[in-house]
């Protein structure tokens, strides 16, 4: 290194110093629901996007920053709120081995701030209610007496209100059961940011009791990413923040439902894209005359600016009967079934929807066993009672939350889980619809024969 270093004295090379409206990097987009196209962005959206994030969470000022880093730097959520954000403040990052890894990732490098995505969070709270179930007895009893103390403290607070004893079995349980989740996610776990998908209020709720808030963050590929967010100093559960510093949201009401008072939400500001490389009619589409971007998702802003996402244009279908069908909220919920992994909702112009499901076999193998099933995963996914199990638990979930026709009357198991490797996740833990309708439409069309 040092004759590097040597070498390169004898030539000296003037640094170059790019204008704001340089582009800075080309990325593709994930190409859920169609072909990946190269996002143009700047330097100026880079770090105007990475000093509004910062401003929101003041406390990462005062810190030695340590993250683990969970999403590919390839992609502008993990290049701009963690890469760039930690080297500004001078802070280190740890690397997940793999997602199998991640609990001994955490024990290992003890961060004090995560970028993330909800999936892993759901994954977490699943597995903690799946260990409870499993152990009973007293650590179960506390468990639960920890869970419901803190709603009923928490919905006090909201009145202006306190309990005693309500108080008490909330310390109670803080100090011998929540103090050892927050052990096990490192012990010094200060909150995390998430985007790509909302997180579930209960569970945000839990996690904000245990001490380690959430805080829901939206954005795309295209605006560098950050749109909104909530942060320590200023959130709403439910919701994905405020406009960040120097953006500013529209909310085009003609694409919307007069009803939910929601729309198109449409962008402005140093964040948004150049256009798509080499693509001017898709540019076209997404830009308006005045330098706005068309995102593609609908949502409302409330009377205290914050902003509701309310469903995405580019991935709704209509079924049969004309009633509209918003996919992603489906999935997320019936993810968080302990016997899902993954999920894809269909049913464009049928008369019902259809739901591919990856069941968990890692948690399906132990309801195996105390069921005396094999537990090879091709056997389980044939067998009538397990599909007609979880099938029923995924109903279960979604009643009384959906409208009956919303709610899948069939479902295709799968062995193969959706992932990275095999093309059909998303570097955001996203379904690739497109990629997974591809491989399993012949599945779906059996179903639909039935």
């Amino acid at each position: 290194m040092v004759g590097l270093e040597k070498e390169g004295e004898k030539k000296p090379v003037p640094s170059i110093k790019p204008d704001p409206d340089d582009i800075a990097a080309l990325i593709y987009t994930s190409g859920t629901t169609g072909d990946p196209k190269g996002v143009l962005l700047t330097h100026g959206g880079f770090t105007s996007n990475s000093h509004a994030g910062r401003k929101m969470y003041p406390e990462l000022e005062n810190i030695i920053g340590v993250s683990l880093s969970i999403l590919p730097w390839a992609h502008s959520y993990g290049l701009t709120a963690e890469l760039y954000t930690m080297i500004y403040l001078g802070g280190s990052i740890g690397i997940m081995g793999s997602v199998k890894t991640l609990a001994a990732d955490l024990a290992k490098v003890k961060p004090n701030w995560l970028i993330a995505v909800p999936r892993v969070f759901n994954k977490i709270y699943d597995g903690l209610w799946s260990k409870m179930n499993e152990t009973g007895g007293l650590p179960k009893k506390l468990f639960v007496m920890g869970v419901q103390s803190a709603k009923k403290r928490r919905e006090l607070a909201e009145k202006g209100k306190s309990d005693l004893i309500t108080n008490l079995k909330f310390k109670i349980a803080d100090k011998i059961v929540f103090k050892k989740i927050r052990n096990g996610l490192g012990g010094r776990l200060m909150g995390s940011m998430t985007a790509s998908a909302m997180v579930n209020p209960e569970i945000a709720h839990f996690f904000f009791d245990v001490g380690i808030p959430l805080y829901d963050c939206y954005g795309l590929s295209e605006t560098s990413p950050a749109i909104t967010m909530n942060s320590s100093v200023d959130y709403k559960l439910g919701t994905v923040g405020k406009p960040i510093e120097k953006v500013r949201v529209v909310i085009d009401k003609s694409l919307g439902d007069e009803k939910l008072g929601d729309g198109e939400i449409v962008v402005y500001g140093p964040n948004v894209m150049k256009g798509y490389h080499n693509k001017p009619e898709q540019t076209r589409e997404v830009m308006t005359v005045d330098g706005g971007l068309r995102t593609g998702d609908r949502g409302r802003l409330d009377e205290d600016g914050f902003l509701h996402l309310t469903g995405r244009i580019k991935e709704q279908f209509k079924l049969e009967n004309g009633k509209y069908v918003f996919p992603s909220s489906l999935e997320e919920d019936i993810c968080l079934v302990p016997y899902v992994e993954n999920a894809m909702i269909y049913g464009e112009g049928r008369a019902y929807n259809i739901c591919l499901v990856v069941p968990d076999f890692l948690v399906l193998e132990k309801y195996a066993r105390k069921n005396n099933l094999p537990s090879d995963p091709e056997k389980l996914v044939e067998m009538e009672e397990i599909k007609d199990f979880i099938s029923g638990e995924i109903v279960k979930s979604l009643e009384g939350k959906y409208g009956g026709y919303e709610i899948p009357k069939k479902f295709v198991y799968l062995t193969e889980g959706f992932s990275l490797e095999n093309g059909m996740l998303t570097q955001t833990m996203k379904v690739k619809r497109r990629v997974v309708l591809e491989k399993y439409q012949k599945n779906i069309e059996e179903q639909y024969k039935k």
